[in-house]
């Protein structure tokens, strides 16, 4: 690709910021924040950029324009260099970032309440339709008072180090909040800030009413009460979208929903709710795909390679459906065995918060079926699956490179984006297998070969299609695919969202 064409989209985001950040200032709050402070033996404090998908996905913010970052404190180094949360803010030590650092520091016990009760248990895996609703959840004591004494307080907190960090300035901020940890945040600080423009961004599936209805009532009500205080809510696909409408429309009677122009209007505020996709930085994925380490990896992966070769690289956590993925294999050498020997599947694994049952319970399934599978079918010279178990993001990326079909049937998600690195970074012309309840179906699916996530039997029909497709069409999708996320970048996510931010000013 041109260095223009890929230079164009970073000029458009700086040329946003430039024009729309510098009318009012920005205050950005997330859970995680972008840089991890670790202490070392001697007692001092070292930087390292913070993880997650979110903190990966606003990186090239953090490098265009001062703003200040409000995030918790994951640790004693982050308690240490605010001075347990009395320090204001303080300069990045990152280089290239132009950011200010803001730390909420929480009593361990209430963020314990927050994260490991409410956030993820409740709100992760009911977003996510992973309950079974005859078992759970089951919505005891503890849960309401995690719901008051814990995800309230702390949603609390970080609205007044947005509402302090305001006061410094001249101007109402623009202030942009992310994700399920922060659905109370909006309301406060519109309560104290009436003219900022605010925003607030959801990158995990929104359900339906009807699922919602299995956490109290009163909760769903102050979570959409909050949302529709901001002035836009966005979304990754439009039926996330259509899913809060329906939900406002429940819950909140008295609000206006306008479903042509997606606005929600109530109290005399109006809400637009907006679709965002998000996506990957491409340069970056593709500099890690052309690295040393990733070329090592690559030349000690191609010995396992065979005439078709599967891949898929995923979290080892029950929506990501891995059982299934293997069964569908299992029952594709079962149906053609003139393919036992000539296909081998590369499973690039991560270990996934091994400290709650259900996940621990999952990847002892996910082995128990490799081993099941590699019995029946393997040989002194084959090995159907070859298993990777660990978090090594160069390995994996070294693998999608040479994939002949990527399987991504996940069951539910925000986006998957496995599903747009691969593309960007194969050299095979493969083909992506992808589930029609992916985050990434409605951009991808003209290219890619759609499956229903629980379609074992259809899912095996899809990997047969893709090992047989022609070399011509293989070639077209793999371009059509790789343009499509090339346009559609991390830039382009962050450009929209800017626009619409711009036309509030």
């Amino acid at each position: 690709m041109e260095a223009s064409a890929r230079e164009k989209p970073i000029a458009d985001l700086q040329h946003l910021c430039d024009t729309v950040l510098s009318q009012r200032p920005l205050i950005l709050a997330t859970n995680r924040g972008p840089v991890e402070h670790q202490m070392t033996s001697d007692g001092r404090t070292e930087a390292r950029r913070g993880s997650g998908g979110v903190v990966t996905a606003l990186n090239s913010l953090t490098q265009m324009v001062d703003f200040t970052w409000v995030a918790s404190a994951m640790g004693e180094g982050d308690r240490t260099v605010s001075n347990q949360g009395q320090a204001p803010k303080i300069k990045s030590p990152l280089p290239g970032h132009k950011i200010h650092l803001r730390y909420i520091v929480t009593p361990r016990r209430v963020y314990h309440k927050y994260y490991n009760i409410i956030c993820n248990p409740l709100l992760w895996f009911l977003q996510h339709y992973m309950w079974n609703p005859p078992y759970n959840p089951n919505v005891d004591a503890s849960v309401h008072d995690a719901w008051q004494g814990g995800y309230v307080p702390v949603n609390q907190a970080f609205a007044r180090a947005v509402v302090e960090e305001a006061r410094d300035g001249d101007q109402p901020p623009i202030v942009v909040s992310h994700d399920y940890h922060l659905y109370l945040m909006p309301k406060h600080v519109r309560e104290e800030i009436p003219d900022a423009i605010i925003q607030h961004f959801v990158h995990i599936p929104w359900p339906t009413p009807r699922y919602w209805q299995m956490v109290p009532v009163y909760i769903i009500r102050e979570i959409c009460d909050s949302l529709c205080s901001a002035d836009l809510v966005g979304f990754q696909t439009p039926q996330d979208r259509q899913s809060f409408l329906d939900t406002v429309e429940e819950f909140l009677p008295e609000a206006e929903v306008d479903r042509r122009e997606h606005i929600v209007r109530r109290d005399g505020q109006s809400t637009g709710v907006n679709v965002y996709p998000i996506s990957i930085n491409v340069a970056e994925v593709q500099r890690i795909a052309g690295s040393p380490r990733a070329l090592d990896y690559e030349e000690k992966l191609r010995p396992l390679l065979n005439d078709t070769t599967i891949v898929r690289v995923d979290r080892a956590e029950p929506n990501k459906n891995v059982i299934r993925g293997f069964k569908a294999y299992d029952l594709l050498l079962s149906r053609h065995p003139e393919l036992q020997g000539k296909v081998t599947f590369l499973a690039f694994l991560v270990l996934s918060r091994t400290h709650i049952r259900q996940y621990q319970r999952y990847m002892d399934e996910i082995q128990q079926l490799i081993d099941q599978i590699n019995r029946t079918y393997g040989t002194e010279s084959w090995q159907p699956i070859r298993a990777f178990m660990e978090n090594n993001y160069s390995q994996a990326v070294a693998g999608m490179k040479l994939y002949d079909v990527l399987l991504v049937n996940t069951i539910i998600d925000g986006m998957n984006l496995v599903a747009k690195e691969g593309p960007v970074v194969n050299t095979k012309n493969g083909i992506l297998v992808l589930s029609e309840s992916s985050g990434a179906h409605p951009q991808l699916l003209h290219d890619a070969l759609s499956v229903s996530p629980t379609d074992i039997e259809g899912t095996m029909e899809t990997l047969y299609q893709a090992v047989n497709m022609s070399p011509e069409e293989r070639q077209q999708r793999a371009a059509n695919l790789y343009e499509t996320v090339r346009r559609e970048d991390i830039n382009h996510w962050l450009c929209r969202q800017l626009e619409d931010i711009g036309k509030l000013l």
